[in-house]
């Protein structure tokens, strides 16, 4: 039995780290014409030993080494981030980090066959509340008119972002690929759609063998949605038996939301038979109601038109009934 407490960080390196799922997101979420000059099924995990300035080890970013059809190489750098809101100086982040990976490629001797730096893609995966609004171009962050002579020599890098929650629901169920199920499950489905999502997954593994690191990091982000359908639950580590704890507790939940309809339902067919007779009975006693005096017994709880109701019987106004 596995804890519903993920740690994303530490799930997406682990779903992230297998060849087949990363070129799975390059076709389906970066998509362009230069992707049919790489070979992905040839796509290597590159262990990189940089240091950014502040000695902060970037061994966490994912870097992958892509064969290019015509000869070399190509690189993707594949940053992580679980902020909330959306970083306003990435593309700064992502030209440092690019400036220290080739830097280690030329220590290295991973050039291309001319001699020159290998091309590489930056992309940051995004999964955080607000939508990704920052910019993509260096440029963009630059305090300096195009039109100025300097702007020649201002750097210039642009990254790739996906934001996992930019994608509809009808949009991602179209992709086929185990990145778009990872999206749909990040995007906070609601209870009752959970079982048939699970069932999507477990199809998906079940047309594709293999993927194990990935079966068992669906196994931990279906546990963890299970939550609110059981604070504190501890799921079971294989993915049909997590997806038949979801179906026993959706039905639990399912019962427990219609007992609780139900109750709210009387709770307010009761409080609305004791306003209208407390209505009625000051009206017999004061004449036709303010507005003021029927909005507030409408809006009152049963607790206070028993109150109320107990003050008509002394009270020598309508305005002495309320204070």
């Amino acid at each position: 039995m596995i804890d519903a407490k993920p740690d994303h960080d530490s799930l997406y390196h682990r779903f992230f780290s297998d060849p087949a799922v990363v070129a799975q997101l390059l076709r389906e979420f970066v998509a362009g014409p230069w992707l049919d000059g790489l070979d992905l099924d040839g796509v290597e995990r590159l262990n990189t030993k940089f240091h950014a300035d502040t000695g902060e080890r970037r061994e966490g970013d994912l870097v992958w080494r892509i064969p290019r059809r015509d000869g070399g190489d190509a690189y993707v750098m594949l940053l992580l981030e679980f902020q909330s809101t959306p970083d306003p100086w990435m593309a700064l982040r992502m030209l440092v980090y690019t400036g220290l990976l080739w830097q280690q490629l030329v220590r290295e001797q991973r050039l291309m066959p001319d001699g020159r730096l290998p091309p590489i893609l930056p992309v940051v995966l995004y999964n955080g509340d607000a939508r990704w609004r920052a910019p993509v171009e260096l440029r963009d962050l630059i305090g300096l008119s195009k039109h100025s002579p300097m702007w020649q020599w201002q750097p210039d890098m642009r990254y790739h972002p996906i934001d996992e929650g930019a994608f509809g629901p009808g949009d991602l169920e179209r992709r086929d690929g185990l990145p778009a199920l990872l999206f749909r499950l990040e995007n906070s489905p609601e209870p009752d759609q959970l079982v048939g999502l699970a069932d999507a997954v477990l199809a998906w593994f079940a047309r594709h063998p293999g993927f194990q690191a990935a079966r068992a990091v669906f196994v931990e982000l279906l546990g963890a949605a299970m939550a609110p359908l059981g604070p504190g639950v501890r799921v079971p580590e294989e993915l049909l038996e997590v997806r038949n704890m979801l179906a026993t507790r959706m039905e639990q939940w399912k019962q427990r939301m219609l007992l609780e309809g139900e109750q709210r339902g009387e709770q307010r067919g009761e409080q609305r038979g004791e306003a209208a007779l407390l209505l009625r009975l000051a009206e017999r006693r004061f004449g036709l109601l303010p507005a003021w005096a029927r909005d507030r017994v409408v809006a009152a709880d049963t607790v206070m038109i028993e109150e109320w109701g107990l003050r008509l019987l002394e009270a020598k106004s309508i305005e002495e009934v309320f204070t």
